[in-house]
């Protein structure tokens, strides 16, 4: 056995969890530092179980009762203390659920798309280029899609200009 193995083990060896086998044994005979690091944890175990734990002062539950009536106190009067009701967290939660829907909602609602004659009547062209001739055939449309009046305008002035 060597020595990074046997590290591993040693504090199991010195609480007597894992007995010695014979060669861990004949491995602490040869190796001193081993065998010196095994005597320093079995004399640190021993000191640990030989510490007695303090008792309490006799006014330490009075005290500790009265800092923990204190701590309550003084968080019941925080400003997020009306969460803690459930009534209050409820209505709170029922009333971001229905801003969140109205803001989605009305956002949708707004977003309907323009015609293409809404958008052009926002923008003029300058006449004479071929956009500013499409507006204006455009808003001129019921004018220009009669072209049967044109006609008989036009026969009417031929026939009153061939009559003397």
């Amino acid at each position: 056995m060597n020595c990074t193995a046997l590290r591993d083990f040693l504090p199991d060896l010195a609480s007597g969890v894992q007995p010695l086998s014979s060669e861990t044994e004949q491995h602490l005979r040869e190796c001193s530092a081993c065998a010196g690091e095994l005597d320093s944890l079995r004399q640190t175990m021993a000191l640990l179980d030989e510490w007695q734990v303090p008792e309490p002062s006799s006014y330490f539950d009075t005290r500790l009762r009265a800092r923990l009536r204190a701590e309550q106190t003084e968080q019941a009067h925080g400003w997020l203390s009306w969460l803690r009701r459930p009534a209050l967290a409820v209505s709170l939660a029922v009333l971001l659920a229905a801003g969140v829907a109205a803001f989605h909602f009305g956002a949708n609602l707004n977003d309907t798309p323009t015609s293409i004659s809404s958008l052009d009547q926002d923008v003029t062209a300058q006449p004479g280029t071929a956009v500013g001739d499409l507006q204006a055939l455009d808003k001129n449309h019921d004018m220009y899609a009669d072209f049967d009046l044109l006609d008989e305008l036009d026969v009417q002035s031929a026939q009153q200009n061939e009559t003397p």
